[in-house]
């Protein structure tokens, strides 16, 4: 995919820049927006509040009386002007395996309740429909193509450590589901749901709209800090984060949710270069080499 020659800058207020990199979410757009942000984070300007890598963008918020909007703007644009030039454009970052009992009763019980009314299908569940729209034969060969891929985390928001996640496989393979009609009034906490060619984690219980595909036992999103994984924010997920999902039937599902009621839980993660071009040039094959970390790890 082409991405525009540049980046469009507009302001918000006297307090915020956006910077879309690209109208449309891929991966080139999406590896400057967050290199942008990482930019921005190691050069600690005095005045910036606060810095959000989305998915084809990102926003920062600084205070005026501390850095002026020319300057912050000039920064900004050096930084877009060196990922983009960068003669190899890699991101250090890290891939982390994360467990997922699919088709789990929880999940099927509350998308049962929002059937009539709320479903495109109100017959069968949300993944015999994530099955059937992407013309495979059956959910079991959905989720065998859900986990069997990693997945980039483009943004992290919305709602407290909610990430949304993109499939690192060629455009024509990867997987789309459209979200319900009408968002349900419910959703189980830690239910991995898809919407459009996103996987994204509920973080917590609460309304939704992205069909369900099963259940983690495992947090993303920690505010007491009690596990290690959390030991430096209580917020799991990072954008560039690369993950893995892995399917696990109940009885492992209740081995893992007593670990992390007991604070001896660790998610399985590695430290891992992930490169644009590699990326680009054979997933298949540069997919293999991040899965390989995990095996050492």
């Amino acid at each position: 995919m082409t991405l525009p020659e540049r980046a469009r800058y507009t302001w918000g207020g006297d307090e915020f820049l956006l910077i879309e990199i690209s109208p449309d979410m891929s991966l080139e757009a999406n590896f400057v927006a967050t290199a942008m942000a990482h930019g921005l984070e190691e050069a600690a300007l005095n005045g910036i509040v606060d810095i959000c890598p989305a998915n084809a963008s990102l926003l920062i918020r600084f205070n005026p009386d501390e850095l002026a909007s020319a300057d912050l703007e000039a920064k900004a644009r050096e930084l877009e002007t060196e990922v983009r030039r960068a003669a190899v454009q890699a991101l250090e970052t890290r891939i982390i395996e994360v467990p997922v009992w699919y088709d789990d009763p929880y999940t099927r019980e509350v998308a049962a309740r929002f059937r009539e009314g709320y479903h495109q299908n109100p017959n069968g569940s949300d993944l015999d429909y994530a099955a059937e729209v992407n013309g495979l034969a059956d959910a079991a060969e959905f989720i065998r193509r859900h986990h069997e891929t990693p997945w980039l985390v483009s943004m992290v928001g919305f709602v407290a450590g909610l990430p949304f996640l993109f499939q690192l496989a060629p455009r024509e393979r990867q997987l789309e589901v459209p979200k319900y009609l009408s968002p349900r009034t419910d959703t189980p906490a830690l239910t991995i749901g898809y919407g459009g060619c996103f996987t994204a984690h509920y973080s917590v219980r609460g309304a939704g709209g992205y069909q369900m595909l099963g259940i983690t036992p495992t947090p993303i999103y920690d505010p007491e800090q009690r596990l290690e994984d959390f030991s430096d924010f209580m917020v799991l997920f990072r954008t560039g984060d690369i993950v893995k999902y892995r399917p696990v039937d109940e009885a492992e599902y209740r081995r893992i949710e007593a670990e992390v009621a007991a604070g001896t839980y660790r998610y399985k993660q590695a430290p891992v270069t992930f490169t644009l071009a590699d990326a680009l040039a054979d997933p298949a094959g540069y997919n293999t080499t991040l899965l390989e970390a995990l095996d050492v790890a």
